[in-house]
């Protein structure tokens, strides 16, 4: 704000603070007498405190330069409330506008940074890492090499073991029935192909045989009569021999000889449907028995002897390693 005269007061009853102010001072204002807050005091005199210590000088007056010196900037003052828009008024220039108040003041040294400013110590980083690579090659290396000499020693078997003793794992034992070969196919005989021996014969009228043809062995009831198979397997064991015959609703039986060795119990041919029709189309049924056989050809034979009940008729023969489920 600046100081101005309206005609009833003077410039310093107006605004206390005119004579701050150029345009203030051009209308005749005056610092007040005898100081006090924000006034300069009275001159100094000898042996008399001050008292004030605030010095207040005229706005636009500054010193610069370090030196001392005020620096009086010369202004023209355009009348007031005319100053051009945009144009810095001259009672509140920057210092930059005066003589010499463009120069800053260095500022504080700054301290350098860590490591004569330089970056992050890539090389010593690029080295640690070669080393760190460098130890763990080394130590895949005297791993294999240990493998390797433990192998050796144990291939040699020359020199006594040291150590703790190792545990060996035995390897487990193949199942052949698990084995990706296919089990020996083991053989089948129709009745009619074998030998046949006493009033045994062949005969095609009962149906239901699953002989080539139809056909089967009948005649069987009689003593001496018989049928023999030259069967053939792979190797030496227990076995299942199955039969296959047909009876009059009534059980019978007959004496089993393998090798030229009898069994000390007949083969059973019982009624095992539970059929109560004589006719033998209707009875068509299976037994088996176990039989120990040695590694390739073996002779097998049915036979009716004295206090067999041989009443049947026989389809086919076959050899099992199992039971065979009806």
């Amino acid at each position: 704000m600046a100081a101005g005269n309206d005609g009833a007061k003077t410039p310093e009853d107006d605004d206390p603070f005119g004579y701050l102010y150029a345009d203030g001072q051009a209308a005749g204002a005056r610092a007040p007498q005898g100081g006090g807050y924000g006034y300069p005091g009275p001159a100094a005199q000898p042996g008399v405190p001050r008292t004030s210590y605030n010095q207040v000088r005229t706005v636009g007056e500054r010193q610069y330069g370090g030196h001392g010196q005020a620096a009086h900037v010369p202004q023209q003052q355009a009348p007031y409330g005319q100053q051009g828009y945009g144009q810095p008024h001259p009672q509140y220039a920057a210092p930059e506008t005066y003589p010499g108040g463009g120069q800053q003041r260095p500022g504080p040294p700054q301290p350098a940074p860590r490591g004569g400013g330089r970056g992050p110590n890539t090389k010593g980083l690029l080295i640690g890492a070669v080393a760190v690579v460098a130890v763990v090659v080394l130590g895949i290396t005297a791993a294999v090499i240990n493998n390797a000499g433990g192998e050796s020693d144990d291939a040699g078997g020359g020199g006594k073991p040291t150590g703790a003793p190792t545990q060996v794992s035995e390897s487990p034992s193949v199942d052949p029935s698990s084995s990706t070969q296919p089990p020996a196919e083991l053989p089948q005989q129709d009745a009619a192909t074998l030998k046949l021996g006493g009033s045994a014969a062949l005969a095609k009228d009962i149906k239901g045989a699953e002989g080539a043809d139809g056909a089967y062995v009948t005649g069987f009831n009689a003593i001496g009569s018989s049928v023999t198979w030259q069967a053939e397997v792979p190797e030496a064991g227990s076995y299942y021999l199955y039969v296959r015959y047909a009876i009059p609703a009534k059980d019978a039986n007959a004496t089993l000889t393998v090798n030229d060795k009898a069994n000390s119990n007949p083969i059973g041919l019982k009624n095992f449907i539970g059929s109560s029709d004589p006719n033998l189309e209707k009875n068509w049924q299976t037994t088996w028995a176990p039989v120990t056989l040695k590694q390739g050809q073996n002779t097998i034979k049915l036979s009716c002897e004295t206090g067999n009940q041989c009443d049947a008729v026989f389809d086919w023969l076959k050899i099992s390693k199992t039971q065979i489920r009806d």
